[in-house]
Protein backbone atom coordinates (compact mmCIF):
# COMPACT_ATOMS: atom_id res chain seq x y z
CA UNK A 1 0.00 0.00 0.00
CA UNK A 2 1.51 3.19 -0.87
CA UNK A 3 1.26 6.46 1.53
CA UNK A 4 -1.02 7.94 -0.73
CA UNK A 5 -3.47 5.54 -0.32
CA UNK A 6 -3.19 4.70 3.31
CA UNK A 7 -3.44 8.84 4.29
CA UNK A 8 -5.94 10.16 2.22
CA UNK A 9 -8.36 8.75 3.53
CA UNK A 10 -7.72 10.12 6.46
CA UNK A 11 -7.25 13.50 4.87
CA UNK A 12 -10.62 13.31 4.02
CA UNK A 13 -11.91 12.69 7.44
CA UNK A 14 -10.22 15.52 8.59
CA UNK A 15 -11.55 17.64 6.06
CA UNK A 16 -15.15 16.68 6.32
CA UNK A 17 -15.06 16.85 10.25
CA UNK A 18 -13.59 20.52 9.72
CA UNK A 19 -16.54 21.40 8.01
CA UNK A 20 -18.96 19.39 9.80
CA UNK A 21 -18.16 20.91 12.90
CA UNK A 22 -17.69 24.94 10.99
CA UNK A 23 -21.77 24.14 9.85
CA UNK A 24 -23.12 22.70 12.99
CA UNK A 25 -21.94 25.13 15.13
CA UNK A 26 -23.30 27.62 12.65
CA UNK A 27 -26.80 25.94 12.30
CA UNK A 28 -29.06 28.71 13.52
CA UNK A 29 -30.22 28.52 17.54
CA UNK A 30 -33.57 29.18 16.27
CA UNK A 31 -33.67 26.46 13.80
CA UNK A 32 -35.78 23.30 14.65
CA UNK A 33 -32.38 20.71 14.93
CA UNK A 34 -34.71 17.85 13.85
CA UNK A 35 -35.71 19.77 10.50
CA UNK A 36 -31.99 20.41 10.16
CA UNK A 37 -31.27 16.92 10.47
CA UNK A 38 -33.98 16.16 7.98
CA UNK A 39 -32.79 18.21 5.26
CA UNK A 40 -29.16 17.21 5.87
CA UNK A 41 -30.23 13.86 5.41
CA UNK A 42 -32.19 14.28 2.27
CA UNK A 43 -28.75 16.36 0.72
CA UNK A 44 -26.95 13.36 1.94
CA UNK A 45 -29.22 10.65 0.58
CA UNK A 46 -29.45 12.40 -2.87
CA UNK A 47 -25.60 12.37 -2.93
CA UNK A 48 -25.22 8.63 -1.89
CA UNK A 49 -27.52 8.17 -4.11
CA UNK A 50 -25.60 9.79 -7.03
CA UNK A 51 -22.64 8.50 -5.84
CA UNK A 52 -23.89 4.75 -6.21
CA UNK A 53 -25.30 5.41 -9.50
CA UNK A 54 -21.93 6.59 -10.80
CA UNK A 55 -19.71 3.71 -9.20
CA UNK A 56 -22.07 1.21 -10.02
CA UNK A 57 -23.52 -2.02 -8.16
CA UNK A 58 -21.62 -5.36 -8.78
CA UNK A 59 -25.21 -7.16 -8.71
CA UNK A 60 -29.21 -6.38 -8.78
CA UNK A 61 -30.50 -3.59 -6.42
CA UNK A 62 -32.28 -6.34 -4.24
CA UNK A 63 -29.25 -8.56 -4.32
CA UNK A 64 -26.94 -5.99 -2.93
CA UNK A 65 -30.12 -5.21 0.08
CA UNK A 66 -30.18 -8.41 1.11
CA UNK A 67 -26.42 -8.40 1.34
CA UNK A 68 -26.82 -5.97 4.40
CA UNK A 69 -27.09 -6.64 8.05
CA UNK A 70 -28.29 -4.93 11.24
CA UNK A 71 -24.66 -2.62 10.78
CA UNK A 72 -26.56 0.15 8.23
CA UNK A 73 -29.63 0.56 10.58
CA UNK A 74 -27.78 1.09 13.64
CA UNK A 75 -25.25 3.21 12.00
CA UNK A 76 -28.49 5.57 10.76
CA UNK A 77 -29.42 5.54 14.68
CA UNK A 78 -25.66 6.29 15.56
CA UNK A 79 -25.54 9.47 12.37
CA UNK A 80 -28.78 10.74 14.23
CA UNK A 81 -27.22 10.66 17.87
CA UNK A 82 -24.16 12.12 16.79
CA UNK A 83 -25.73 15.09 14.45
CA UNK A 84 -27.84 16.03 17.81
CA UNK A 85 -25.23 15.66 19.74
CA UNK A 86 -22.73 17.50 18.55
CA UNK A 87 -26.15 20.53 17.59
CA UNK A 88 -27.11 19.96 21.51
CA UNK A 89 -23.07 20.72 22.42
CA UNK A 90 -22.70 23.78 20.47
CA UNK A 91 -25.96 25.41 21.61
CA UNK A 92 -25.02 24.22 25.17
CA UNK A 93 -22.08 26.89 25.09
CA UNK A 94 -19.30 24.30 24.09
CA UNK A 95 -16.29 26.09 21.94
CA UNK A 96 -16.05 24.74 18.48
CA UNK A 97 -12.27 24.34 19.26
CA UNK A 98 -13.07 22.64 22.40
CA UNK A 99 -15.93 20.87 21.90
CA UNK A 100 -15.21 18.23 19.25
CA UNK A 101 -11.17 18.04 20.96
CA UNK A 102 -12.94 16.54 24.27
CA UNK A 103 -15.53 14.82 22.31
CA UNK A 104 -13.05 12.70 20.00
CA UNK A 105 -10.24 12.68 22.55
CA UNK A 106 -13.22 11.01 24.89
CA UNK A 107 -14.80 8.52 21.95
CA UNK A 108 -11.02 7.42 20.97
CA UNK A 109 -10.07 6.27 24.64
CA UNK A 110 -13.52 4.63 25.14
CA UNK A 111 -12.82 2.66 21.97
CA UNK A 112 -9.22 1.27 23.21
CA UNK A 113 -11.06 -1.56 24.95
CA UNK A 114 -12.96 -2.01 22.45
CA UNK A 115 -10.21 -2.71 19.88
CA UNK A 116 -8.28 -4.81 22.76
CA UNK A 117 -11.44 -7.16 23.08
CA UNK A 118 -13.51 -7.45 19.93
CA UNK A 119 -10.77 -6.86 17.19
CA UNK A 120 -7.75 -8.36 19.09
CA UNK A 121 -5.45 -4.92 18.69
CA UNK A 122 -2.06 -4.61 20.39
CA UNK A 123 -1.37 -1.47 22.25
CA UNK A 124 2.55 -0.27 21.81
CA UNK A 125 4.37 1.23 24.48
CA UNK A 126 4.28 4.24 22.24
CA UNK A 127 0.68 4.07 22.27
CA UNK A 128 0.47 4.03 26.10
CA UNK A 129 2.54 7.12 26.37
CA UNK A 130 -0.19 8.76 23.78
CA UNK A 131 -2.83 7.50 25.46
CA UNK A 132 -1.49 8.73 28.73
CA UNK A 133 -0.87 12.23 27.33
CA UNK A 134 -4.79 12.58 26.02
CA UNK A 135 -6.20 11.86 29.25
CA UNK A 136 -3.30 14.24 30.73
CA UNK A 137 -5.17 16.67 27.85
CA UNK A 138 -8.96 15.76 29.12
CA UNK A 139 -7.41 16.94 32.46
CA UNK A 140 -6.11 20.13 31.80
CA UNK A 141 -8.67 21.22 29.44
CA UNK A 142 -11.77 20.68 31.36
CA UNK A 143 -9.99 22.45 34.65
Amino acid sequence: MNELTYYLPIILIVTANVFYNICTKSTPETANPFLSLLVTYLVAALLTFLLMITNGLDEGLIQSFKRLNWTSFALGISVVALEFGYISAYRAGWNISLGSLVANISLAILLIPVGLLFYKEVLTTNHLIGIALCLAGLFFINR
